[in-house]
C-alpha cells in the first residue's frame, strides 16, 4: 500500500486500501461501492443494511445479504411494511441474519416511513438525490487519511436529521454517510483508485427515474 492508501492485487489494479486481501470485498468495491443508485428497492436495501451493519464489519453483512434479501421479501418495502410481530419472531429466529430486535424492528418501521416518502416525493430517489453534496464541499483530493477522518458531513447530519423528523430510525449520521458512500451520494474512492474516474462519470449523469417507469 503506498502513502495514499491505494493498494494493488495481483491484476495490478490500484483499489482503496480498505477492500484489499478478500474476493468479496474486491469485487463489492469495484462493481457496487460508490456507483449510483436510483432503484427504490436497493436503495432501501443499502439504508437498511447499513443500520445492521452498526457494529459490524460490513463483510459480515456483505456474507448474508442473499439472506437478508430473502428473509425481507427483497426488500420489497410495500410488503415489509405490513410484516407484523409474528414476523419479527420469524426473523429472530432466523440465525443466517443479524438477530437483533431493534434493528428488525426499526427496518419495518423504515419501510412503512418509505413508502410515505414515495408518496410524497414520487421515488425514494427523488428524495434521497436532493442530499448530493453542493460543488466545492468536498476534500478536495481523497486519501486514506482523508477518508479514516471522513465518517460523517453536513450533509449526512442534515439527511439523517430529516429522515429522522419523518419517523425513521437507526439512521444516524454515520449510517448515513455510509449510505451516502455507497449508493454514489458522494465519490470516496481513493484518488488514483481505477474505479475512481468511471464512478464520477456515472455520478454525472445520476438522475431520479420518472416515476412509473
Amino acid at each position: 500500500m503506498n502513502a495514499s492508501g491505494l493498494i494493488f492485487e495481483p491484476d495490478g489494479k490500484p483499489r482503496c486500501f480498505w477492500c484489499g486481501g478478500n474476493a468479496e470485498m474486491v469485487a463489492y468495491h469495484d462493481n457496487e461501492w460508490g456507483r449510483p443508485v436510483t432503484d427504490d428497492r436497493r436503495l432501501f436495501e443499502k439504508l437498511c443494511l447499513e443500520g445492521f451493519q452498526a457494529g459490524l464489519s460490513w463483510l459480515t453483512i456483505l456474507r448474508k445479504r442473499e439472506a437478508f434479501r430473502r428473509a425481507f421479501c427483497g426488500f420489497d418495502f410495500e410488503v415489509v411494511a405490513r410484516f407484523t410481530e409474528q414476523d419479527v419472531q420469524r426473523l429472530l429466529a432466523d440465525a443466517s441474519i443479524v438477530r437483533h430486535r431493534g434493528k428488525i424492528e426499526s427496518a419495518v418501521n423504515n419501510a412503512a416511513r418509505a413508502c410515505e416518502l414515495v408518496e410524497e416525493c414520487g421515488s425514494l430517489a427523488a428524495f434521497f438525490l436532493r442530499f448530493r453534496p453542493p460543488e466545492g464541499s468536498r476534500p478536495a483530493r481523497i486519501t486514506r487519511q482523508v477518508l479514516e477522518q471522513l465518517t460523517t458531513s453536513p450533509v449526512s447530519k442534515a439527511l439523517a436529521k430529516e429522515l429522522k423528523r419523518r419517523g425513521w430510525t437507526f439512521v444516524g449520521p454515520t449510517t448515513a454517510y455510509a449510505f451516502m458512500q455507497s449508493v454514489g451520494l458522494v465519490n470516496d474512492h481513493i484518488d488514483g483508485c481505477h474505479v475512481r474516474s468511471l464512478v464520477e462519470t456515472q455520478r454525472a449523469a445520476m438522475e431520479a427515474p420518472t416515476p412509473g417507469t
